[in-house]
């Protein structure tokens, strides 16, 4: 049994078949089965190699994908975050009383503290 498994993988071997349903004369269903058994090594030979580039199955590469989009979005973040602080600085540089007259916004922290 162990000789026939290393000669099926060593050479590989293809299972074809197809399957229709017909009700009279008019096709309503066609499976098309392909199956290929063969070792990794052969299957690479024969140029198939999706395995190697599936996100779903290969998870290191999706993993410094992930990594480096993440580096992205926080160096795009970084430059937006910069842009608005040189923008708000421009303007209150421009008109101090303007800024005392913005309504503060949530989460800035610009709140009126309470006495102690």
């Amino acid at each position: 049994m162990a000789d026939l498994l290393e000669r099926v993988l060593d050479k590989g071997i293809v299972i074809a078949g197809d399957i229709r349903i017909n009700l009279l004369d008019i096709e309503l269903l066609t499976i098309r089965i392909r199956l290929l058994i063969a070792s990794v090594d052969r299957a690479r030979e024969m140029g198939i190699d999706w395995w190697e580039h599936d996100p779903t199955l290969s998870s290191g590469d999706r993993r410094r994908d992930l990594a480096a989009e993440n580096r992205r979005l926080r160096e795009r973040l970084g430059e937006l975050e910069a842009a608005r602080s040189s923008e708000h600085t421009l303007d209150v540089d421009a008109d101090p009383e303007a800024a005392d007259e913005r309504p503060a916004r949530k989460g800035t922290g610009s709140r009126p503290r309470r006495a102690s």
